[in-house]
């Protein structure tokens, strides 16, 4: 069974930055993508940047310049440091981790919600 534990979210003003963290932790063969996703109010979930184990790297347009995905594969852990942070990137913020299981195909795990809230 894979977990997925993420840290880093809070209250922050507008123009300032937060970092979240996320470690998964389980027997699996691999960790492949990871990511970040969040729902802004009222919106559905959308993806705001992945990670592959190779360190490529995708971002939705909007925080383009401004976020940043890294991750540390030693620790199974993905990181989100987010500059110049603006009211709208108020939302909750999921983890999303892929990989391979032994000998059961793949898996993606999710994790709880991490609470970003930015002040104007």
């Amino acid at each position: 069974q894979v977990q997925v534990v993420e840290s880093g979210g809070g209250l922050v003003q507008a123009g300032g930055s937060l970092r979240l963290s996320c470690q998964a932790s389980g027997v699996v063969a691999s960790f492949d993508t990871m990511g970040w996703y969040r729902r802004l109010p009222g919106k559905q979930r959308e993806l705001v940047a992945t990670i592959t184990s190779g360190g490529s790297t995708n971002y939705q347009d909007s925080v383009k310049g401004r976020f940043t995905i890294s991750r540390d594969n030693a620790k199974n852990t993905v990181y989100l440091q987010m500059n110049s942070l603006k009211p709208e990137d108020t939302g909750v913020y999921y983890c999303n981790v892929g990989g391979e299981t032994f000998g059961f195909g793949t898996f993606e795990t999710w994790g709880q919600g991490t609470q970003v809230t930015v002040s104007s």
